[in-house]
């Protein structure tokens, strides 16, 4: 296998070093840096004060899809849509139909008819006494309401009287419920865990950086580097608000990622310039050479980063895509600080950052040993290593996509409360009532009999509790009551509608048989040619879920083949990206284990404090791929720099291993372990959403920076040996023309000591 290790000057002369030069301008110049960053980052502080007001909430429902057409068109022909908000009225004394209690029920449907941004209302009185709006015991009743407007706008007008609805006299109990008010909740629980995320991370993140550092001064400016990260990250967050919509969510990421990619950046320049100082360079010299060989890493680091959080934007829900804002921000602006500010400022206190008596002697420490004890007998520890991973893994085979539901909240939340007593005492949801719409069937009496025809076949569904329709109400195939007052809501002189009412083990394990019986069953029934058109919150979801999923091919096609582009750009090799995306895929998968194991499979929830719903909601497994993958390459990209630029030169591949882990790996710790505590933060969020992110983050980052790093990628490049650096003649001719090296030249007479580098020749770095 031919070897490609090549002089340093040779790669030097191709590639211009363009970060050292810039290096040397923010060395020359720190105070101007300086001031302008002060400047920028107030400017983005007025800016990312008022950015969490204008972040919005989101729906899980997919644009254009036929769910969101049949919504649409149901109120504009019929003014009705899909309801969101409930009031769950509790009779004291005697039953929901009591005089007192009708009387009551009635004034108090009048009352929420009246409040602003409520479009529609309905309630088991009105509906004609509808079954499926009345507890099996008599004792809870209904009443349910449409919210006008966006989301955002719905749940901020709910916010405003809910506290109001929620009532207990003598006569009744009154609860506020629904799918707007358990994400209301939610949003404001998320905000409150970012509040308190913040007077965690910040102390906790300072005391892991003075233990790594032992300079207070070296420690807050890594943290600086980090905070300035999140505030111009919010600022641009509230920019892009003004073009589309952003989640609040996305806040939430912006503070661990910004925190973590700060530090992560940080960390790595510093280092490299306390390098450089030890190799007895003066501080100007050394940041220059730290900006031209630490700094070209991060920039590589933050591109794959970037690639992969970028991909959320093909997705086409505003929710996923709030997160690829929030994440290509996170990577620029910590990019930016790495690469700009820290270096002037590194100028500026200059040996007031070096770590005192630090050692320097090459091929020591416990990476060092680490690697050459793995690449001795890598079998004997690679298999261990893998089997274990492997079944880390193995529950992902096991893993189901269901619905978010009010389980994301803690046990105690007042709607979710509410939901519980739905499902423990009504036979069916009627607020995830389904919708079948029938163009060309006319909702007047001369269609009557086909009407009830039809009605009649989809109360036969198994798992349907209901079926209301102009004619009536139906059940298990039988009208159980003539139409009434509420039965005018399907009325039409050109379409029709039925609500189909399922059950709860309908809706929480089964919903895609229900919906399929449901279409199937409305198209038999109808004449040759016509269309059937379903929606509704379950049919929303559906659709949601089924976009999501037919996704995921391209989008995790393209991180694939990008971030192997990258890799192949920064080393010249075919081998080495194809080895990464083997170990970042087997970390992704312990990631995906754990999520089923604890989340799915109801592990550690009574430590963890929260409801298993027997399934994931897929979103933000998705978005904790694109996150995980990015920092796992993050990871990547520092440790093979450091490799890599030993091979250069020396071309020996077990030294360049194992001294490119002696330099990379305690940073490497370091970082994933400032990073994990962040993410940790958000695993005691009472939001199971959050509570997901945080633990799933850890466990991956932890993972990926001890058994894959310190075993698999040792073991790995020992077994492949010089291979490890081969490619076709095509490509590397490519590589020569196009690809960047971490080479530096030969900088003539600049000192240098032997002891940083193993006898590197003097400039390099």
């Amino acid at each position: 296998m031919p070897t490609t290790h090549r002089p340093a000057g040779a790669a030097a002369t191709q590639h211009p070093p363009a970060l050292r030069r810039w290096g040397r301008v923010t060395a020359t110049r720190p105070r101007l840096v300086i001031w302008t960053s002060v400047v920028l980052t107030l400017l983005a502080l007025v800016l990312a004060a008022g950015a969490m007001d204008r972040l919005v909430l989101s729906r899980f429902e997919s644009p254009g899809s036929e769910s969101l057409s049949t919504r649409a068109r149901l109120e504009k022909e019929f003014g009705e849509g899909t309801p969101s908000v409930l009031l769950m009225v509790t009779a004291k004394q005697g039953t929901v139909d009591d005089p007192a209690v009708v009387a009551a029920g009635g004034r108090l449907e009048k009352e929420l008819a009246a409040q602003d941004g409520v479009a529609e209302v309905a309630s088991y009185w009105s509906r004609g006494s509808s079954p499926a709006m009345r507890a099996t015991d008599g004792k809870q009743a209904l009443i349910i309401a449409r919210m006008s407007g966006t989301v955002t706008e719905a749940r901020t007008r709910l916010g405003e009287f809910s506290p109001d609805f929620s009532r207990d006299t003598s006569l009744l109990k009154v609860r506020v419920g629904g799918g707007d008010e358990v994400f209301r909740q939610a949003s404001a629980q998320s905000r409150q865990d970012f509040l308190r995320a913040e007077m965690i991370v910040f102390p906790l993140v300072l005391l892991l950086l003075f233990a790594i550092y032992r300079r207070f001064s070296a420690a807050l400016l890594t943290l600086g580097m980090g905070l300035f990260s999140v505030i111009t990250t919010l600022a641009i967050l509230r920019g892009v608000t003004y073009f589309t919509d952003v989640s609040t969510f996305a806040a939430n990421l912006a503070l661990v990622m910004g925190i973590g990619l700060g530090v992560d950046y940080s960390l790595f320049v510093i280092n490299r310039f306390r390098e450089e100082l030890r190799a007895g360079r003066s501080v100007a010299e050394a940041v220059e050479f730290a900006v031209g060989s630490a700094g070209r890493t991060v920039a590589f680091s933050g591109l794959t980063v970037l690639v992969s959080l970028a991909c959320l934007l093909l997705f086409p829900f505003p929710f996923l895509r709030s997160f690829a804002y929030a994440g290509v921000a996170t990577v620029l602006t910590s990019v930016f600080a790495a690469l700009v500010i820290l270096p002037a400022s590194l100028a500026r206190l200059g040996h007031r950052v070096a770590r005192k008596n630090a050692d320097t002697r090459a091929g020591t420490g416990w990476w060092h040993d680490t690697a050459l004890r793995m690449m001795r007998r890598p079998l004997l520890w690679g298999i261990p290593a893998l089997v274990v991973l492997l079944g880390l893994a193995a529950p992902t085979m096991n893993l189901t996509f269901g619905v978010p539901d009010e389980r994301v909240l803690p046990a105690t939340a007042s709607s979710r409360v509410v939901q519980q007593d739905i499902r423990d005492n009504f036979a069916g949801e009627e607020m995830d009532a389904i919708q079948v719409l029938r163009p060309g069937q006319p909702g007047t009496d001369a269609g009557g009999a086909s009407i009830d025809a039809t009605a009649a076949a989809l109360s036969r569904i198994p798992d349907v509790q209901q079926v209301d329709a102009l004619t009536g109400s139906y059940a298990e195939g039988r009208k159980i009551s003539e139409a009434n007052a509420g039965s005018s809501r399907f009325a039409h002189d050109k379409d029709t509608w039925y609500s189909v009412v399922a059950t709860h083990h309908g809706l929480d394990r089964d919903i895609d048989r229900v919906l399929s019986a449901i279409r199937t069953t409305a198209v038999e029934g109808a004449s040759s040619g016509a269309e059937v058109r379903i929606g509704g919150y379950p049919a929303e979801l559906k659709d949601f879920r089924t976009e999501l999923v037919d996704r995921l091919p391209l989008v995790f096609g393209l991180i694939l083949v990008v971030t192997f582009v990258i890799l192949f750009l920064m080393t010249g090799s075919v081998l080495l990206p194809a080895k990464a995306m083997v170990l970042n895929t087997l970390s992704m998968g312990v990631m995906f284990g754990a999520l089923v194991w604890v989340f799915q499979d109801g592990h550690l929830s009574g430590l963890l404090g929260f409801t298993p719903s027997g399934s994931i909601e897929p979103s933000i497994p998705i978005l904790m791929f694109c996150v995980a993958f990015g920092l796992s390459m993050d990871y990547e990209v520092f440790m093979l720099a450091r490799i890599k630029e030993e091979y250069d030169r020396t071309g020996d591949n077990v030294g360049a291993v194992a001294l490119g882990l002696e330099r990379s790996g305690p940073l490497i710790t370091s970082a994933a372990v400032i990073l994990a505590a962040s993410f940790a933060t958000y695993a005691s969020s009472g939001i199971v959403f959050l509570k997901m992110l945080g633990l799933g983050m850890v466990v991956v980052i932890l993972v990926d920076a001890t058994l894959i790093r310190a075993v698999l990628v040792p073991v790995f490049m020992r077994l492949a040996g010089d291979a490890n650096w081969w490619a076709p003649g095509p490509l590397r001719a490519l590589h020569d023309r196009f690809g960047i090296s971490e080479a530096e030249p030969v900088e003539a007479g600049g000192p240098r000591s032997s002891a940083a580098t193993v006898g590197a020749p003097a400039g390099r770095s």
